[in-house]
């Protein structure tokens, strides 16, 4: 097992680099980079008054000269290479990729382009509100699926099992954003109920609330936007839960351990439980990446909480680079460990897999 995660260990590497060098290709082809923003910015294109943005946007084709950037027209050259050289943009690509791959193996991820922040920074900073909704609807999620997977497959047919697969079908359906909204106008203030908070983690006087009434504040402001992330992260779960158990309790030990007159909890969790749940934590890092990170976007937008989906879609907006590039490097390398996790836990569950012993 230590040879095999030793490989695995090195083949991050490798793929780190791929996966860096692809996005990073695909940026250099994408328009409007942070050097011609600042130049819009310079010929008052960002804010023009009465202007329409598609106005502004036809003046920055049109607006092109020999400095290969549009809206350079009728700008010193000169001040066309220093803002280059801020953005770090005076290198060939290949020597700026090399550089920031150099970088990024001591985890320095350099500054944003738009504020006085290091990466790590932002991140650090940002990390507390994704983790704190991206923990509670984890945990709901694991605590509602498995037990009502489990259920499901003992009581597969029954009327049981068919309501509820009618409430996971409905839920599966409802994308997450849109429940959100759905909560919003039903009990923030939309329309009927102003029972919950639309805005931030916590009230702004958070800081002078005895203990109690923190702990109060946090779930009060927390309760909408996890439920919202629960809705479309259960369903898929609990099905894979219940054809994963319906699977093994058809095969032919549980027979024979019924033939043993073993108790059907003994069997059920004792034996089939530990080979059903191999399907469920192979799918673990996969949930806990688009929970944590990717899937939390859209709900820290509606219900504006500054975490990382947040950043990210900011940095994509704005064409902040470092931003993008570093914590594209951070999520890719926890998502690749928490996959290497997942396999070790494979032989914590069934110790008859054995990753070693397999060939490279």
């Amino acid at each position: 097992m230590a040879a095999y995660i030793f490989r695995r260990l090195l083949l991050i590497i490798p793929t780190l680099f791929g996966i860096l060098l692809l996005n990073f290709l695909i940026i250099q082809l994408a328009p409007g980079g942070p050097v011609e923003q600042t130049l819009a910015h310079l010929q008052g294109i960002g804010d023009a008054g009465d202007r329409t943005g598609a106005a502004a946007r036809s003046d920055l084709a049109a607006g092109s000269d020999s400095s290969g950037y549009r809206g350079a027209q009728g700008l010193d050259p000169a001040l066309i290479a220093e803002i280059e050289r801020m953005y770090g943009f005076d290198k060939p690509a290949h020597e700026r990729f090399l550089q920031m791959v150099g970088n990024y193996l001591r985890f320095d991820f350099g500054s944003s382009f738009y504020s006085n922040k290091t990466v790590m920074e932002l991140i650090i900073e940002k990390m507390p509100v994704s983790i704190s909704l991206g923990l509670w609807t984890t945990l709901l999620t694991y605590l509602i699926s498995i037990p009502l997977g489990i259920r499901k497959a003992v009581k597969d047919g029954s009327a049981f099992d068919m309501w509820t697969s009618t409430a996971v079908i409905i839920g599966y359906a409802i994308p997450n954003f849109l429940f959100a909204i759905l909560l919003i106008v039903l009990f923030a203030g939309g329309t009927y109920f102003d029972w919950f908070p639309l805005r931030g983690l916590t009230s702004p006087n958070f800081a002078e609330m005895s203990l109690l009434e923190k702990i109060g504040d946090y779930f009060w402001h927390i309760t909408l936007p996890v439920l919202a992330s629960v809705i479309s992260s259960f369903a898929t779960l609990t099905m894979l839960t219940k054809n994963a158990f319906l699977d093994e309790i058809h095969k032919q030990y549980v027979l024979t351990a019924r033939a043993k007159g073993l108790t059907e909890n003994r069997i059920l969790y004792h034996h089939v439980f530990r080979n059903a749940m191999l399907l469920i934590i192979a799918g673990m890092p996969a949930a806990l990446i688009g929970i944590f990170f990717t899937g939390s976007m859209l709900i820290e937008v509606i219900f504006s909480l500054d975490g990382l989906g947040l950043l990210g879609y900011e940095a994509v907006i704005r064409r902040d680079y470092p931003v993008i590039f570093g914590t594209l490097y951070i999520f890719t390398l926890v998502g690749l460990l928490l996959k290497l996790i997942s396999d070790v836990t494979y032989t914590l569950v069934d110790p008859r897999i054995d990753f070693g012993s397999r060939e490279t």
